[in-house]
């Protein structure tokens, strides 16, 4: 397997058959570890972090991940490539960013990544496509257990493990849900919900996690603290009592929509899948944008014509560095991934006609 081999695929995380997947698009767990005995990377020498890296790339070649294993040297990627990882959330964008010795390992049809040299010397992250934070918790104890056996971390027995934000210190786990919230958005109260949700300590991100927007309506929201609770009660708590109390939001919303403003959402709707249809011309945020209202459509029962797993795919693949990948173009013009973009949407919802390709 190679990095092309990825953007020829929809990872299963992204097929929209998980539970709740009408508005938990994916649940992810991660855990953060640091060798013991080295520096926090802030405070690495450049051979220091050279000898993390290469160490942890080996050992992580010879660990039994599950499935097809991939080891991208981050470092020495190609930029587009970087930028195709970003995109698949297998790095982060600071990962992408950052400079000096670093990689990914990516596994299990991209359910599975361990980041090196990032903010820690390990990042470990287990996707689900729904709400499946128990099945990613158990996949990623399972992970853990891997490595505890082939490496030695930093830990206190006070504290529990050492990381480098001081956030994370303790179990060291962060669990999330990406959300689609688009009915929140269209009746105003999306900024009182995420209000109440950042009241009770979680963080809310956009699409690509930390300083990024919520593009289509997608949000990710995350536990703050580790320190101080066991994993299975951040698991359970997150799982029990967040994100259903998010879901109902959003679901009254929905509900409210549909009885209030029926022929006004279905007009929104229809109207974002005609543009897509045929546009010649579209940009990657725009697309996004029409997306949320088909995705919404779909889960109410006013569109019909197209699966969830299309346009969970089509979000994906608007991306700019999925469309130079697909092309093989590497450094396309803004106005020229447009139109590719463009041909690309209408493709998929069946509505280029052959003398338009």
């Amino acid at each position: 397997m190679n990095l092309a081999d990825l953007t020829r695929r929809l990872a299963e995380w992204l097929k929209g058959t998980g539970p709740l997947s009408n508005v938990v698009v994916s649940s992810r767990v991660r855990l953060a570890r640091n060798l013991a005995g080295m520096p926090f990377l802030s405070r690495c020498s450049s051979s220091q972090q050279r000898e993390i890296a290469e160490q942890l790339r080996g050992m992580l070649v010879k660990t039994p991940l599950p499935g097809e294993m991939l080891y991208v040297d981050v470092e020495n990627a190609d930029p587009l490539d970087r930028l195709i990882l970003v995109e698949r959330h297998l790095i982060s964008r600071q990962h992408a960013d950052a400079t000096g010795p670093r990689g990914v390992a990516v596994a299990g049809g991209e359910s599975v990544a361990v980041m090196v040299n990032e903010e820690d010397h390990l990042r470990v992250q287990v996707l689900r496509g729904g709400l499946q934070l128990d099945s990613c918790y158990s996949e990623i104890r399972r992970l853990d257990e891997l490595l505890e056996e082939r490496l030695s971390f930093a830990f206190s027995s006070r504290f529990g493990y050492l990381t480098a934000c001081p956030t994370n210190v303790g179990t060291a786990l962060r669990v999330s849900v990406m959300l689609h919230l688009p009915a929140l958005k269209m009746t105003g109260q999306i900024e009182k919900a995420l209000r109440a949700a950042r009241d009770m300590h979680l963080a809310v991100r956009g699409l690509y996690g930390e300083g990024t927007e919520a593009v289509g309506d997608l949000f990710q929201v995350s536990n703050q603290a580790t320190l101080g609770k066991a994993e299975e009660q951040i698991v359970h708590e997150f799982k029990e009592q967040i994100v259903p109390g998010i879901i109902e939001y959003e679901r009254r919303a929905r509900e409210a929509l549909l009885k209030n403003r029926r022929v006004a959402l279905a007009d929104k709707v229809h109207r974002a899948l005609a543009t897509l249809s045929a546009a010649r011309l579209i940009s990657s945020e725009e697309t996004m944008y029409l997306l949320s209202h088909v995705r919404l459509g779909l889960s109410l029962g006013i569109a019909d014509g197209v699966s969830a797993e299309t346009i969970n795919e089509l979000s994906l693949l608007a991306q700019p560095g999925h469309l130079q990948v697909l092309h093989d173009k590497p450094g396309m013009a803004p106005a020229e991934r447009g139109e590719a973009r463009a041909n690309l949407v209408r493709r998929k919802l069946g509505s280029l006609k052959p003398e338009a390709e």
